[in-house]
């Protein structure tokens, strides 16, 4: 069945859905009706002439130039061509989906002035599975996704590899309304959001798993403990770290005569670090939805009156700010799995074996994947740094601050995927862990993730070629496998379409 856009705005969900399947999507009929209506208040405009900004003028510091009548199609065509300046690998398939998608949502609002023919070309480009390549690098967050934007576009004109068999004649307003927008900025971010979100899961149960692999305490999960303090994300996370841990054999174990008294702050801390990333998660994508389903072009039409506004709606400083607070949490989330893997290798704070293998010294077990780890959680540190403080001005000073939103939103999947091999590795060590304390059992939830993670990958009785394991526990991570564990926890999961 389509989603039907213009009717009900789209949930995360519905998102997660566009950048992984891609299903049908249509216009709702009340849509259709709101785009014939925005259209005509721009055909009216056109045809009195009255001057208005986007439809014939000229663009930038050149608004105050008129446009002749009989030059407006041609205005809308070079704006396109001219601004299909990007650079840089393509984006992949999945974000030119969600362009394709959110471009088309925002247009299908009516406040655009663009025809019902436009919108059914990018709907047919997404529908057909024709993705335009963009580049992606070149736009700095205002006056929108300009570049990207003109390169999705050309597509409509017949220009590229990938294109519109029966090129469209640009009417007047819509070659701006289509570069207009912080579409690729938002699908960038949601990619991202949906990728930090697979990991968080993982990270979650690797770090019960972690816990009780070290025969740590749940001690500090108790529930008394969080409601002290108050914040609703932290104390969400102490009940799911009790609720994977409960019943474990290993903790039973040592409930008395434990000479530790407290676990170091990677194990104890988990919920307040992981309870805080969660509650960026969620602020994240509270502002990627509401952008996802918002009108980002200028000027906008209001068919209510006739008039045509000019604003800022593309302005991404929202998206930017929010892939910024992101972007700390998917780095603080890999660098506490990276500090657990460090404990669990460590015989003085483990319990377990030296870098977690028999015959120590013939065999180097986890040392080196912790170094790896140690490299991937550096590296995100420097990628975290915010995007959204800097502003470089541009159109000969007509646009003097801008976002970053699409670089702060490019360098989430990066991240996360930094992030997810941290997390994959210490999969593999909890689990060699879990069986180092055999016969006794972790809890029942927690064998359960034990087991998923030795369908792929065995026990260590020895070295072997271990990139291959990190390479498939990590593609577990990144499939979303763990979200199981951890129903309802997360944006995109909680959710419907």
């Amino acid at each position: 069945m389509s989603l039907l856009l213009g009717r009900d705005s789209l949930s995360l969900a519905d998102l997660r859905r566009i950048a992984l399947d891609g299903p049908p999507l249509a216009l709702a009929p009340e849509a259709r009706a709101a785009i014939d209506a925005s259209a005509r208040v721009v055909e009216t405009i056109a045809a009195s002439g009255t001057p208005t900004y986007g439809i014939n003028t000229g663009f930038g510091r050149l608004s105050q130039t008129r446009i002749a009548r009989e030059e407006l199609a041609q205005l809308q065509k070079n704006i396109v061509l001219s601004h299909a300046a990007g650079v840089g690998a393509p984006l992949d398939d999945a974000v030119v989906r969600l362009v394709l998608a959110l471009k088309a949502a925002s247009l299908a609002r009516g406040a655009s002035g663009v025809r019902l023919e436009t919108v059914e070309a990018l709907l047919r480009l997404y529908n057909e599975r024709r993705y335009p390549r963009i580049p992606a690098k070149g736009s700095v967050g205002a006056s929108g996704d300009l570049a990207p934007l003109a390169h999705l576009a050309l597509a409509l004109l017949g220009v590229g590899k990938v294109c519109l068999p029966q090129p469209l004649q640009l009417a007047p307003k819509e070659g701006l309304a289509l570069l207009n927008g912080t579409q690729v900025s938002t699908a960038l971010a949601l990619r991202g959001l949906f990728a930090a979100e697979d990991m968080f899961a993982a990270a979650t149960v690797a770090g019960a798993l972690s816990l009780d692999a070290a025969a740590g305490s749940d001690t500090p999960f108790d529930p008394r403990i969080h409601a002290l303090r108050g914040h609703a994300g932290q104390i969400e996370m102490a009940a799911r770290y009790a609720m994977l841990l409960s019943g474990s054999e290993i903790r039973r174990s040592h409930l008395k005569d434990d000479p530790r008294v407290q676990d170091p702050y990677s194990l104890r801390c988990q919920p307040q670090v992981m309870g805080a990333c969660l509650e960026q998660l969620r602020y994240a994508a509270r502002i990627f939805e509401i952008e996802a389903n918002g009108v980002t072009d200028n000027p906008l039409v209001f068919t209510d009156t006739g008039e045509v506004l000019s604003g800022g709606n593309f302005h991404a400083e929202p998206v930017a700010l929010a892939a910024d607070a992101l972007a700390v949490a998917i780095a603080e989330t890999g660098a506490l799995s990276e500090r657990r893997i460090a404990l669990l290798i460590d015989s003085s704070l483990s319990g377990l074996p030296p870098f977690l293998v028999e015959h120590g010294g013939v065999n180097s077990g986890f040392m080196v994947p912790q170094v790896t780890a140690a490299a991937l959680a550096s590296e995100n540190k420097s990628l975290a740094h915010p995007a959204s403080v800097d502003s470089l001005p541009t159109s000969a000073n007509q646009e003097d601050h801008v976002s970053m939103a699409t670089f702060a939103a490019r360098r989430l999947a990066n991240m996360a995927t930094n992030s997810a091999a941290i997390v994959a590795i210490e999969l593999l060590a909890a689990a060699q862990g879990i069986d180092f304390r055999a016969p006794l059992k972790t809890s029942p939830r927690l064998t359960e993730a034990h087991a998923l993670v030795r369908s792929r990958v065995a026990f260590y009785d020895h070295d072997r070629y271990f990139a291959p394991d990190i390479t498939a526990i990590q593609a577990l991570v990144e499939s979303g496998s763990f979200h199981r564990f951890l129903p309802a926890l997360l944006p995109s999961q909680t959710t419907t379409g």
